[in-house]
């Protein structure tokens, strides 16, 4: 959920929102009205590992190419006589 704070009540209650973004929040911080800042969790960042179970759930929901289509549309799209 976004939520709109004027930037007294963020300087004001800072722990407070921090929490909140902790928890999930987003704030969407003003001054004089106008939207100026955004405050939201960061996402966490890339993953080194994969599990073989989400990989097999991932290839399993993915759409199916035809190899031999394939092949022959990028044959035609890109020269291969160079």
């Amino acid at each position: 959920m976004r939520r709109t704070i004027p930037q007294r009540d963020l300087r004001n209650e800072n722990a407070k929102v921090i929490d909140a973004v902790t928890a999930g929040e987003t704030f969407v911080v003003t001054r004089n009205g106008e939207p100026v800042a955004e405050l939201r969790p960061i996402r966490g960042g890339r993953r080194t590992f994969v599990s073989r179970d989400e990989i097999a759930r991932l290839a399993s929901t993915g759409v199916r190419i035809d190899h031999r289509k394939f092949r022959a549309e990028l044959d035609h799209a890109i020269d291969q006589g160079v």
